[in-house]
């Protein structure tokens, strides 16, 4: 498929999930691992009825690995922020993010609770509810907002934090400015579904996004797990640096 195919493709998905998700009345867990929602499951179910027909092969945080071999895979996180969207957070959403030799190709991070929409193919820039947008303001790290995942260590220098509960937005705000940077404070918890959606938006719009301790980010595997920090290089080694105060 075109990079314009899949994009296309990936609007589709997103707004069916979003429907998806407007019916679900049982918000419980699935039974089948911890964490997990019945409707992570009812999720992903849409998005791989849609992804089977597009000769890709799948990555999905629910159902895990699937003919990853083939020249295109997609990465998703069907539900991203499941436990906000249990109990009535508005803040959750789809990610998916297409995966071609050279890295992330298309991608797309839909806010599933009447936010915007971020999307991004490998260099035509990045997207936000149609409007082609970069990351023109550099922020001083003493009066930046930073969002985070995970327990941040005493006195860290920052202006302010804030917890969404959902990384593909939270790394989409920093790429729009609406947060000047992202920390991962947990250890290792971040499978590549939570940010491979965000992660090309952030490089099309001019933030980095690296891994505190400098292992590879984009790896299709199910077990792996990183611990992602986005911001614009100028604040890039102060995030990395207070992230490396607490355990890697």
């Amino acid at each position: 498929m075109s990079p314009e195919s899949l994009l296309e493709l990936f609007h589709e998905i997103a707004d069916a999930v979003g429907k998806q998700l407007d019916a679900v009345t049982d918000w419980g867990p699935s039974g089948r691992r911890d964490g997990q929602y019945a409707a992570d499951l009812l999720a992903d179910e849409v998005v791989l009825s849609r992804l089977r027909s597009a000769d890709c092969g799948v990555l999905s945080e629910e159902s895990g690995p699937q003919n990853l071999d083939r020249s295109i895979v997609v990465v998703v996180d069907p539900l991203d922020g499941s436990t906000n969207a249990s109990r009535g957070v508005a803040h959750f959403a789809t990610s998916l993010c297409a995966v071609d030799p050279s890295g992330p190709l298309v991608s797309l991070v839909a806010h599933q609770a009447g936010g915007p929409r971020w999307w991004a193919v490998r260099g035509g820039g990045a997207w936000r509810d149609g409007r082609r947008f970069e990351r023109l303001v550099i922020p001083v790290w003493e009066q930046s907002v930073v969002a985070v995942s995970g327990r941040p260590p005493e006195s860290p220098g920052w202006g302010q934090f804030r917890s969404f509960g959902a990384s593909a937005i939270d790394l989409c705000f920093v790429a729009d400015g609406t947060v000047d940077a992202f920390i991962d404070m947990s250890l290792s918890a971040h499978g590549v579904w939570d940010y491979s959606g965000a992660m090309l938006v952030c490089a099309e719009a001019g933030v980095e996004v690296r891994d505190a301790q400098g292992r590879e980010l984009l790896v299709l595997d199910h077990a792996a797990r990183r611990t992602p920090v986005a911001a614009p290089a100028t604040i890039m080694d102060r995030a990395l640096d207070l992230r490396r105060r607490l355990p890697l």
